[in-house]
């Protein structure tokens, strides 16, 4: 079984597969409107809030993998300690390429953007229950989301 493991989540790191958006620390806007993707016309914007359980430490056991095809999606944190942000990149048949996977460890004051297209896992929190504001087009229909089983993989500590 194939391990990755965790690194910090910066800016640099997570490029090639979105934005990591730092909470402001002092007064005013920070805007972040070039990270987001519609890649469909008729899609409409789509606002929820999505509360976690932690999960116990790593290692965690990654089972499967989604993409959200023609949108970005946004998760801001409103209470968390810290999280898990794992990617992939596409293999030449478009599904996720597992053994290319990454993994970042997210802090409590950085959300994170996936660009459309982009392969990710769940969302997992660690520490105690996390909320986040979660952003992203959608239109209820096909190409909204797709999951997707993968060869099991292993996310491991630092």
């Amino acid at each position: 079984m194939h391990n990755v493991k965790a690194e910090p989540l910066t800016v640099e790191a997570f490029e090639p597969y979105g934005d990591v958006l730092t909470l402001p620390t002092s007064a005013g806007r920070t805007y972040y409107n070039d990270a987001l993707d519609n890649l469909r016309k008729e899609a409409n914007p789509s606002l929820s809030l999505s509360l976690r359980e932690p999960s116990p430490a790593l290692p965690l056991r990654a089972t499967m993998l989604e993409r959200h095809e023609y949108s970005s999606q946004t998760f801001i944190p409103i209470e968390a300690e810290q999280y898990l942000v794992v990617v992939a990149p596409h293999l030449p048949d478009g599904g996720p390429d597992v053994m290319q996977a990454r993994a970042f460890l997210a802090r409590g004051d950085q959300g994170v953007t996936y660009r459309a297209n982009t392969w990710h896992h769940g969302m997992t929190v660690f520490g105690r229950p996390a909320c986040f504001a979660v952003f992203m087009w959608a239109t209820g229909g096909e190409g909204d989301e797709e999951f997707v089983d993968v060869e099991p993989f292993n996310v491991l500590p630092n």
